[in-house]
């Protein structure tokens, strides 16, 4: 079994995978849909999980730096409550603060343009949220 990680955007949806061993993420794909249509997002996400065998939905939480939960964050539980409704798996919240600002830098560091980068930052932002999940995993 293995474990997918989803970063969500408006238009946007980064999506990681783990190995089957859920040690290690690796970018897996990215959505794009129209502006906030979050149940267009159910069917692709229905194959992916029958095909790669997921037993765990990790999404990530976009929190203030203050740790409150702002329109973002409750846009997020509300797709939250919409995988819960359409799949029978545990959809598991990851704090996600400056994930998408890590990868900006990764990629930045890697000298990939800003147009490249804008088709990228999801994906990794989903393998950054879906690496901390498993890295706690591993802790216990």
């Amino acid at each position: 079994m293995r474990c997918l990680g989803l970063d969500l955007g408006s238009k946007t949806l980064g999506i990681a995978i783990s190995d089957r061993t859920n040690c290690i993420a690796s970018v897996y794909t990215t959505i794009f849909f129209k502006d906030e249509d979050y149940s267009s997002l159910i069917k692709p996400l229905k194959e992916i999980i029958e095909k790669e065998d997921i037993d765990t939905l990790v999404l990530g939480l976009p929190k203030n730096m203050d740790n409150s939960l702002g329109t973002r964050a409750m846009i997020t539980l509300e797709f939250k409550e919409l995988l819960e409704n359409s799949f029978s798996l545990p959809v598991i919240m990851e704090d996600e603060r400056l994930t998408s600002v890590i990868s900006n830098n990764i990629l930045i560091s890697a000298n990939v343009s800003r147009n490249k980068r804008k088709k990228k930052v999801d994906g990794m932002a989903a393998e950054i949220i879906l690496q901390g999940y498993l890295d706690k995993l591993k802790r216990g």
